[in-house]
């Protein structure tokens, strides 16, 4: 009979520390954000999710803002360089598609928990989380996708303004939250036809 050494434990039964830990901490708010909200996020819950003590949790965190802020930042998609399809309307629509695939993500059903279920107070705590890590970047690849329409002579020279800038991020937000509104690939290219070229479109055109 052989005597199993330590060496033959499962691997799970190794600590975990450092970054793993924090890791894992982080996904389990994430997952917590996302499927209970963040009314029903609990320190407990996500140090359960996480397969940890709460003490370990609370060492990094001492509170639940700081933890689902922490959580969001890490989550969120990193933004690239703005898409550039060859033309405006394709340039939009690639860009929606891609916000879109980020609304519907985890980190992106955990984002919409925070913007919709927090008070007025604790959505102050989460502004430059959401500014930085969402609007900035959006704002930023549509001046771009906007302002090469210009250049082409595809988009009014007035366009580049930030009412435009604004009105696709909020009718993505808008329909999302009040029609329950999926964005399925039809309905992003219909938003674009109907609503971004001809707000866009040169006089005459």
């Amino acid at each position: 009979m052989v005597t199993p050494s330590w060496a033959d434990a499962p691997a799970q039964t190794a600590r975990r520390r450092g970054a793993v830990l924090e890791r894992a901490i982080l996904d389990a708010a994430l997952d917590q954000l996302s499927t209970v909200g963040w009314n029903g996020l609990t320190m407990e819950g996500v140090a359960a999710g996480a397969q940890t003590g709460k003490a370990a949790v609370y060492r990094r965190w001492p509170s639940k803002e700081d933890l689902v802020a922490d959580a969001l930042r890490a989550g969120l998609p990193e933004f690239d360089e703005a898409p550039d399809e060859g033309g405006v309307r394709e340039d939009l629509l690639a860009l929606c598609l891609r916000a879109r695939d980020a609304m519907f993500s985890r980190p992106g059903f955990a984002l919409r928990s925070v913007i919709h279920e927090c008070d007025t107070t604790q959505a102050e705590r989460f502004h430059a989380v959401i500014f930085e890590g969402v609007v900035e970047p959006t704002i930023k690849m549509l001046r771009e996708v906007i302002e090469r329409g210009i250049t082409r002579g595809e988009v009014r020279p007035d366009a580049a303004n930030g009412y435009v800038f604004d009105a696709l991020p909020a009718m993505m937000m808008y329909r999302s939250k009040m029609c329950g509104c999926e964005w399925q690939d039809n309905e992003v290219e219909e938003m674009i036809d109907q609503l971004m070229v001809p707000l866009l479109r040169p006089d005459g055109s």
